[in-house]
């Protein structure tokens, strides 16, 4: 007889250092609980979260597959193989949903095409979360991951998706390295009409969580520090 196809488990994290369970459901604790083969970003990082998760977990029965920019395409059926002999396999994002902003897409897309069920658990996402509470188009919006680091190539996008939020009625979502975020909302503000809504959305379920959004106009007269936090920005010219 046949032994039945294990499932992938979309495991979604924390967006920082906060408790695990102050944020993520139950749900969560018992499938790490139930499973000892994950597809992760980072071994050391995940180690750490599964063992906050369940402390009592040996270890050492862990089987840790990279996933990160050096893996290479070749590489990914084998992290499904443990599926295709009944075992599960769970996929950690390094910071929330997994396939979400996240290189883990390229191995859902492939258990699909291998007819293994694909599980997506709750968590926190910081681009929904940001959204969310922004005030802004919750209806359309686009996410446009990271814009161009060359300034002139750089204000054209921000001229570029301003003009596609106004002409659509739809927020534009994007983010930057976090060291540069302070410099990326001085450029939105030289950039943008003065009117146009930029909503800043730093530290998403940390004690530290700042959330506003403001003219262009405003933003330009505040003080806000940015530097090396995780922050999702979006624009919204109406």
């Amino acid at each position: 007889m046949k032994a039945a196809i294990g499932k992938l488990y979309l495991i979604p994290t924390t967006l920082g250092e906060n408790p695990p369970l102050e944020v993520l459901p139950i749900s969560v604790k018992k499938v790490i609980e139930d499973t000892n083969t994950f597809i992760v970003e980072n071994e050391k990082t995940a180690r750490r979260f599964i063992k906050k998760i369940s402390p009592k977990k040996s270890q050492p029965a862990l089987e840790l597959f990279l996933l990160n920019k050096f893996t290479q395409s070749i590489e990914l059926p084998e992290y499904l193989e443990p599926c295709l002999k009944g075992h599960n396999v769970g996929l950690l994002s390094e910071a929330g949903c997994p396939g979400v902003a996240d290189p883990g897409a390229d191995v859902v897309k492939l258990a699909h095409d291998k007819d293994i069920q694909v599980v997506p658990l709750v968590g926190p996402s910081s681009i929904l979360l940001a959204i969310m509470s922004s005030g802004l188009n919750g209806q359309s919006f686009t996410f446009n991951g990271y814009l161009p680091i060359d300034k002139n190539e750089r204000k054209k996008e921000l001229k570029r998706l301003e003009r596609l939020s106004f002409e659509k009625n739809q927020s534009q979502i994007f983010i930057e390295t976090p060291y540069r975020n302070d410099k990326l909302l001085m450029d939105i503000c030289n950039t943008v009409s003065s009117e146009t809504y930029v909503c800043v959305a730093s530290d998403l379920t940390l004690p530290s969580e700042y959330i506003k959004t403001l003219p262009a106009k405003i933003w330009a007269q505040k003080k806000v520090v940015l530097h090396k936090r995780p922050t999702i920005f979006i624009i919204h010219k109406i």
